[in-house]
Order: structure tokens, then C-alpha cells, then sequence
């Protein structure tokens, strides 16, 4: 699993490089695209077309390569494979036929994002895209409303105008939300701002329109019910990611020694 720049071919790993010079086939996305990046470097190897439309159907041929005893490096178009990107039914289909998979780390858009926004906030939600209709896009939205991380989206220009709308309309506006758009490119740019000033932003230059969005936005703000200690209240977060509600305001209780109403009535909030 190959991980390739999101723009600036420079942000390539050593190892990656290496990898891709040894491969006996090297499966790609867009196998055009690849091939730029493949001669920008001098690298010549045997593409294979693998993407959302032909993945279950390619995944076998290319087990039966590593059967072989062949090596294949898996390559989207940029980024990291397998997020918000093909590869993952690839990956599993291999480790199912008791081959290795190897990860090589490198580029990726919402990191990169996250890194430059200046959030400090030790927790984040990675969506990806949001449905393309908004009446699916408002549904998704509105599940996530409650959530207390910081939520990360991807999201193409054609459609960035009506997303942030809706970002507004189920969110509210007072929100901050941070647009990372070209990232590593030319015209790389990263605005933060209010919910409520972010379409009036947008709309203010066409050009703040164009190319590929990361959309960072700040997550549900949770009342702090008094008398709650703050590492109850942590407590409390973890365990709700993995039991019932119930069951984790007893064990929260039983572990803070905090009153399990009040933890109760927290746990409302955070659900």
C-alpha cells in the first residue's frame, strides 16, 4: 500500500520510491495518472487499472500474481489508498488468501489539514465525503451534529457551496470551520472562520471556490454539569464509545464515585 502526494511530487517518501522501482506490477486508480507520476520519477513498471468499478473483479488476478511469487504496490490517484479511495476490498480479499499486506505511511489530505488548522482539540472524527444529494447530506449531517470531535469531510468544488449551506443549516453557525483547499499545490490556501461568515467567504471570490477541499469543523460543545469532576467526565466518554448507555453510567459511577444521575444526564448529552 503505497501512499503518493496530493500535489507536490516532491512529498514522495524514499520508500515509496524504492517500492515502486522494484514492483513487478503496480496497480493504480487512474493508471494515466500514475504514469505521470511514474515518469516524473523515471520509473517504468506494468499498470494495472484498479478502481471503485472493477475492484472485486481485479482483486483475484492480482492475488494470483502474489501467489506467483510477484510483488504489487498499490497506488490511488494521490493520497493514501484505501481512504475515501479504493483499496480497501483489495486489502481484505489478500489478507483473507493469508498473503501480507504492507503499509507504507505518506501523504494524507485531512492530516495535512489538521496539522496547519491550529485546533488544539485531541480528537477528530474522519468522515471523508458527504452524500452528494443534500437531502442525504442533511441526514449524515444531522447524525453527527451531537458528536464532540472535531469533524473532517472532504469535498469537490462543484459541490462546495451547497455543503457548506447545509453545514450551516444543521450545525449552526456558531461553529468554526477551517478550509484547507489545493493542499501542497500552487494555490494552496487555509481559511478559518465562523460557520455564519463561511458561505459570505466562499461567495466573496470565485476563486475560493476551485479545487480539492479538506472542511474541518469544531465539534458539538458539551455542558459541563456541576459537580462533575473532569476526569469522571472522561471516563464516562470512553466508556460510551464502547457499552450501552446505561452500562457505562453504572461503571462511570461506580468508578468516579459521582452521582450516577448527574452522570446519567451527561451521558444524554453526549449520546
Amino acid at each position: 500500500m503505497v501512499a503518493t502526494p496530493i500535489g507536490n511530487l516532491r512529498d514522495i517518501t524514499l520508500r515509496a520510491l524504492d517500492v515502486l522501482k522494484s514492483a513487478d506490477i503496480i496497480a493504480a486508480e487512474d493508471t494515466r495518472n500514475t504514469s505521470h507520476l511514474l515518469g516524473h520519477f523515471g520509473i517504468s513498471a506494468k499498470l494495472v487499472a484498479l478502481h471503485e468499478h472493477n475492484e472485486r473483479v481485479a482483486a483475484p488476478k492480482i492475488i494470483a500474481a502474489l501467489h506467483e511469487g510477484k510483488t504489487v504496490a498499490l497506488v490511488s490517484d494521490a493520497g493514501t489508498p484505501g481512504i475515501s479511495d479504493p483499496g480497501a476490498i483489495l486489502v481484505d480479499a489478500v489478507r483473507a488468501a493469508g498473503l501480507p499486506v504492507i503499509p507504507l505511511p505518506g501523504p494524507n489530505a485531512a492530516i495535512c489539514a489538521l496539522s496547519a488548522a491550529g485546533w488544539d482539540e485531541p480528537h477528530f472524527l474522519f468522515y471523508g465525503f458527504l452524500p452528494a444529494k443534500s437531502s442525504g447530506r442533511r441526514k449524515e449531517l444531522e447524525a453527527l451534529r451531537e458528536l464532540p470531535y472535531i469533524l473532517a469531510f472532504y469535498e469537490a468544488p462543484h459541490r462546495i457551496v451547497e455543503t457548506v449551506e447545509d453545514l450551516f443549516r444543521i450545525l449552526g453557525g456558531d461553529r468554526n470551520i477551517t478550509f484547507a483547499r489545493e493542499l501542497t499545490k500552487l494555490f494552496e490556501s487555509i481559511h478559518s472562520c465562523k460557520l455564519a461568515d463561511a458561505l459570505a467567504w466562499l461567495q466573496g471570490d470565485p476563486n475560493r471556490q476551485r479545487g480539492e477541499f479538506v472542511l474541518l469543523v469544531s465539534g458539538a460543545t458539551v455542558a459541563v454539569e456541576e459537580g462533575i469532576s473532569a476526569e469522571a467526565q472522561r471516563i464516562l466518554q470512553l466508556l460510551l464509545a464502547e457499552l450501552p448507555l446505561k452500562q457505562a453510567v453504572k461503571l462511570a459511577a461506580e468508578i468516579s464515585g459521582e452521582k450516577k444521575n448527574a452522570l446519567y444526564d451527561m451521558a444524554l448529552q453526549l449520546k
